[in-house]
């Protein structure tokens, strides 16, 4: 099961870090990602990174403000958000297990891939 959080209210430019944690699983072996679903709006990737931590795939509206890691001693995987902006504002979903090797491409950044969801945790971002 997996479960984000670390989510809450926040000024436009602010930051937040997601965490997406495990239990009664290791993520150690599983590319991951992030979507985030805003209301009245599709479900949409955010970022995913590889197995090893070594290859990361953003979206472009993220592009230089989020940064995707892994710790594997502490089987979590994060999401660094800074220069919020309140068109962020969702609910932010982990998700594990994108068939894409040890290089995540564009193929992690559709939904259907991935293999298992976690429940979510809502960022709001206020102007």
């Amino acid at each position: 099961q997996l479960q984000a959080s670390g989510g809450g209210l926040v000024q436009a430019a602010g930051s937040l870090r997601l965490s997406c944690a495990a239990s009664g699983r290791t993520l150690g072996s599983y590319n991951m990602g992030w979507f985030r679903q805003a209301p009245g709006k599709e479900r949409e990737f955010v970022a995913a990174i590889s197995w090893t931590g070594a290859s990361t795939y953003y979206a472009d509206s993220v592009k230089g403000r989020f940064a995707i890691s892994r710790d594997h001693a502490k089987n979590t995987v994060y999401l660094q958000m800074n220069s919020l902006k309140p068109e962020d504002t969702a609910i932010y979903y982990c998700a594990a297990d994108c068939p894409s090797g040890t290089v995540v491409t564009a193929l992690c950044s559709q939904s259907r891939f991935f293999r298992s969801w976690g429940q979510g945790s809502l960022v709001t971002v206020s102007s």
